[in-house]
């Protein structure tokens, strides 16, 4: 890769989930199938130099990313099939929730190919994604990310509760963890005002003023209790 001419970032991709013991050579001799490469970068760790498992492929011309894009995506190398998206600068939109679905209780069976090819239909995806452990099993959910938050309503609308193979999932839109927490506050505190109200709803309270200073609990007790048990009283003297 001699790079001749200005560096295109429009024509960036981003490789995702890849093999550690992928390097440049290796991306090179895949990307470069579908046009002139730019540059390669595959990231690593700054203190073991071991790799994160993701790179960005540079094209001289867009075109040729997008056909890499449509011709290479989840395919296998060195065993992990190959997640690659267009690279997205503004770290704002990269942790942009717009229009990102989640799917639990997945057949073990669905891979990330899969839900690409089954979601594709209702428009653009920028990422799809099956979460797996360290052997590659699928932990049965996954995350399919498309441009336009319109299209993710209608994909929830049309397939929550579709059978994937055996097994029915269920799609919802995708929440951070912090909006997560705090709707579970949210609940919570919900939940601790209708207990109160509940419990507020057995109990009678009287206030009572207006009466001379020779009251005591004792009078109190002896004035209501002909209308009812007393289950508590007190008399609050004013100190001057």
């Amino acid at each position: 890769m001699n790079p001749r001419g200005p560096r295109n970032f429009r024509a960036t991709l981003y490789v995702g989930d890849l093999h550690q013991d992928i390097n440049r050579a290796i991306l090179y001799q895949k990307f470069s199938t579908a046009g002139a490469v730019y540059s390669i970068k595959v990231c690593s760790d700054k203190a073991t130099r071991r790799s994160l498992g993701y790179a960005y492929v540079n094209f001289y011309r867009r075109t040729d990313a997008q056909r890499a894009l449509d011709t290479l995506n989840f395919d296998v190398v060195m065993g992990k099939p190959m997640r690659i998206m267009w690279y997205e600068p503004d770290p704002t939109m990269r942790r942009s929730t717009v229009g990102n679905v989640y799917l639990h209780n997945l057949d073990e069976s669905i891979c990330s190919k899969a839900l690409y090819d089954t979601f594709s239909i209702f428009g653009h995806i920028s990422s799809c994604k099956v979460v797996c452990d360290e052997k590659g099993k699928s932990k049965g959910y996954g995350f399919v990310h498309f441009t336009s938050q319109e299209v993710a309503h209608v994909a929830i609308e049309k397939l929550n509760g579709m059978m994937f193979n055996d097994r029915k999932a269920f799609l919802m839109p995708y929440k951070t963890r912090q909006d997560r927490e705090a709707e579970k506050r949210q609940w919570a505190e919900k939940e601790c005002e209708v207990e109160l109200r509940a419990r507020a709803q057995e109990y009678t309270y009287l206030l009572i003023k207006n009466f001379g200073e020779d009251i005591s609990n004792d009078k109190l007790n002896e004035v209501f209790r002909q209308y009812g048990e007393c289950l508590s009283y007190v008399y609050l003297k004013m100190i001057t």
